[in-house]
C-alpha cells in the first residue's frame, strides 16, 4: 500500500520527458544563438545598459506572472535573489554583454564553456564532489583548450585581451552562482525562482550603467535596427524562455548536468556566427572547440561515475 502511495506521488512530483527535453532544448539551442544576439545588440546600446534593459523587461515579465499565479516573495528569497544576481548577471552577464563589443560571439561562447571546469575545482573545493580520473583529465584537457584559444590574445595585449579576460571572470563568477544556489533560499516555483534574481541582477545592472555612465552616452537616435531585434530576441528567448528553463533544471538536475548547456552552446554559437554574421572559422577555433568539447564529455563521464559509486555504497 505505501509503496503504491509512493509510486504515484513520485508520478505527480516527476517532472515530464517533454518538459524536460523542452528545457534542454532552451538552454542548449536557444542560449547558444543569444551570443550572437548580444553582439547585434552592443553594436549601438552601451553593454551594461543592454543587459539591464534585457533582464529588468524580463524579470519584471516572469515576476508578473508568477505574482497573478499567486507567488509572493519573501525577504529570505530577496536576499538569496541578491546574491544569485550579482553572480549570475552583475558579473556573469554584465562581463560577457561588455566583452563582445570586441570578442566574437564564437569565441565567447567557447571561453563560455570553461564553466564545468570552474564548477568541477570549486565542487571539489566545497567538498561537493571528488575529483577522479576522468574529470581531473577533463579539466587539464579543458584548460588546454583555453589556452589554445587565449595565447595569441594574451600574447598581443590588446583590447580583445581584456574581453578574454572578462568572460573568463563571467565563466567563473556564474559557476560559483550554480554552486551555491542549492544552498540559497530560493523560492519553489519555477516562474518566481527565475524572477527574482533576475530582477535582482538587473537592478545592479542599471545602477552600475548609471555610475559607469552609459546612460548618459546613450544616442537612442542611432541604436539601429538590429540592435533593437537583437534585444528584444535576449529579452523574450534568452531570458523569459531559457533562464527559465535552466532555474527550473536546477531544481530536478544535478548542477554538472545542467552545466552540460555549455557542451551544445559552442556548437551552436560558432556555426551561427559563421554563417549568419560571417565570423572567422579558423583551424584554431576548430581545434579549441573539439578539445574543450571533449573535456566537457570527460568532466560529466566522470561525475556520472562518482555519482554512481555514491548510489552503490548508499545502497549496500
Amino acid at each position: 500500500m505505501s509503496s503504491t502511495a509512493t509510486s504515484v506521488a513520485t508520478a505527480r512530483t516527476a517532472p515530464s520527458r517533454l518538459w524536460m527535453a523542452l528545457a534542454f532544448f532552451a538552454i542548449y539551442v536557444v542560449w547558444g544563438t543569444t551570443y550572437l544576439a548580444i553582439r547585434y545588440a552592443v553594436e549601438t546600446i552601451p553593454p551594461l545598459v543592454t543587459a539591464g534593459i534585457r533582464h529588468t523587461t524580463a524579470g519584471l515579465i516572469l515576476l508578473g506572472i508568477a505574482w497573478s499565479r499567486g507567488f509572493r516573495p519573501r525577504r529570505e528569497h530577496w536576499i538569496a535573489g541578491m546574491a544569485l544576481g550579482a553572480l549570475f548577471f552583475l558579473v556573469g552577464h554584465g562581463t560577457l554583454h561588455w566583452a563582445e563589443q570586441s570578442v566574437s560571439s564564437g569565441l565567447a561562447a567557447l571561453l563560455v564553456a570553461s564553466e564545468p571546469l570552474w564548477i568541477v575545482l570549486l565542487g571539489a573545493a566545497m567538498k561537493q564532489q571528488k575529483i577522479n580520473w576522468k574529470n581531473g583529465l577533463g579539466l587539464l584537457l579543458g584548460l588546454a583548450g583555453v589556452a589554445i584559444l587565449t595565447a595569441r590574445e594574451f600574447a598581443a595585449r590588446s583590447s580583445l585581451t581584456w574581453g578574454v579576460v572578462a568572460i573568463l571572470v563571467g565563466a567563473a563568477s556564474w559557476a560559483v552562482g550554480v554552486c551555491v544556489s542549492p544552498r540559497l533560499r530560493l523560492p519553489r516555483d519555477a516562474m518566481g525562482r527565475a524572477a527574482v534574481p533576475l530582477v535582482c541582477g538587473a537592478g545592479m545592472l542599471l545602477v552600475a550603467a548609471g555610475v559607469s555612465g552609459e546612460f548618459s552616452a546613450v544616442q537612442w537616435r542611432a541604436v539601429s535596427v538590429r540592435s533593437l531585434l537583437g534585444l528584444a530576441y535576449l529579452i523574450v528567448f534568452g531570458s523569459v524562455v531559457a533562464f527559465t528553463a535552466y532555474t527550473w533544471l536546477l531544481q530536478h538536475c544535478s548542477p554538472t548536468l545542467v552545466a552540460t548547456h555549455t557542451f551544445v552552446n559552442p556548437l551552436v554559437a560558432v556555426l551561427v556566427g559563421w554563417l549568419w554574421a560571417s565570423e572567422p572559422m579558423s583551424v584554431r577555433i576548430v581545434v579549441a572547440t573539439a578539445v574543450i568539447l571533449g573535456a566537457i564529455v570527460l568532466i560529466q563521464r566522470g561525475d556520472r561515475h562518482a555519482e554512481m559509486q555514491a548510489e552503490a555504497v548508499q545502497s549496500d
